[in-house]
């Protein structure tokens, strides 16, 4: 979210209770875990197997979305 923030230029965040962030899952049909909890993944066995990502980073990612 920082990063996100950092991209469009939102100087801050509002942190959000766990309650709302309850009913945001609800809405997006997924397990409230899915929400609170960070994951932090390597995608090993996509690179090991030849994929490419067409973007280096979230960085990259955000910076296309935002000129589109």
């Amino acid at each position: 979210m920082k990063k996100l923030r950092k991209s469009v230029g939102f100087p801050f965040g509002i942190p959000m209770s766990a309650f709302l962030l309850e009913i945001g899952s609800f809405f997006i049909r997924t397990e409230t875990e899915l929400v609170l909890k960070s994951r932090n993944v390597s995608p090993k066995r996509l690179l090991d197997n030849g994929f490419q990502f067409k973007f280096r980073d979230i960085d990259e990612a955000f910076k296309n979305l935002l000129n589109k």
